[in-house]
């Protein structure tokens, strides 16, 4: 698909890291964008930054969301494009032992269904709303709307302490292909990409003897990605229309050892 001043998209998580680097791909393209975000005082930053529409939303209220898109529709136009960046995680073993007392400790259920939660159900509600408008739009191309999902490539060699994450994120893997078939004939493409170890705003207290050891891990370069590479791929599956149902890890060739 095109991006143009034409098109209208919306980025959610798109206030920091990764989100915010596909905003600004998707504005240095043309494209009219909505800032999805929680963060009210980052969101309204990252939409004067970048010319760009705020919408607050938190993706598990289905108010929320609906109050967002309305509001990003009243501004933009209806939407072709999405990026779900929107996401995050916890960090428990499975079970674990109390040293003191020799009892041992289960993963905080609650813990593990907010981790579950956010990222499954957070990006599948956001992309029903996404698809619900775009279905109604003419297609340009054949295509009347593309999506890029954001998962991680812990979903598939996630690391101690991460079983919740790694659901989520495995989670949303799983439901790119179902998605896909559902919603070909309305002529809407969807696409994940799984990032590896990223220079974004959440590694900013990590200190840089940390991310040197992490950096090394990376097969090649030996670095931390940068958001633009991010955002440069998240392009490029909006844009070609031949890229469908595919999840697509983004990592140096990292893999993650067990800790």
């Amino acid at each position: 698909m095109k991006i143009d001043s034409s098109v209208s998209a919306i980025v959610t998580g798109g206030a920091s890291g990764l989100g915010l680097a596909s905003v600004k791909a998707l504005r240095a393209a043309g494209a009219k964008v909505a800032i999805f975000d929680l963060n009210p005082e980052a969101g309204e930053q990252a939409a004067a930054e970048t010319g760009s529409v705020y919408c607050q939303v938190d993706v598990l209220s289905d108010e929320s969301l609906d109050a967002a898109f309305a509001k990003a529709r009243a501004s933009n136009g209806q939407e072709r494009l999405l990026v779900a960046c929107a996401g995050g995680g916890n960090a428990h073993g499975t079970i674990k032992k109390d040293k003191a007392t020799g009892e041992f400790i289960v993963f905080p259920t609650a813990a593990f269904a907010w981790a579950l939660t956010l990222n499954a159900v957070g990006t599948f509600a956001t992309v029903t709303r996404f698809a619900a408008g775009a279905a109604t739009l003419e297609p340009v191309d054949g295509e009347r709307g593309a999506i890029v999902c954001t998962a991680s490539v812990a979903a598939e060699d996630g690391q101690q302490g991460q079983a919740a994450y790694a659901a989520g994120k495995a989670a949303i893997i799983g439901m790119t292909l179902p998605i896909a078939r559902d919603l070909s004939r309305f002529g809407i493409r969807i696409n994940t990409i799984l990032p590896g170890i990223f220079d974004t705003p959440a590694m900013g207290p990590t200190p840089q003897e940390a991310k040197d050891a992490m950096s090394a891990t990376v097969a090649f370069p030996k670095r931390l990605g940068d958001p633009a590479e991010f955002a440069s791929l998240a392009l490029e599956l909006l844009r070609n229309g031949y890229f469908n149902a595919e999840t697509i890890r983004l990592d140096g060739g990292l893999r993650f050892a067990a800790r």
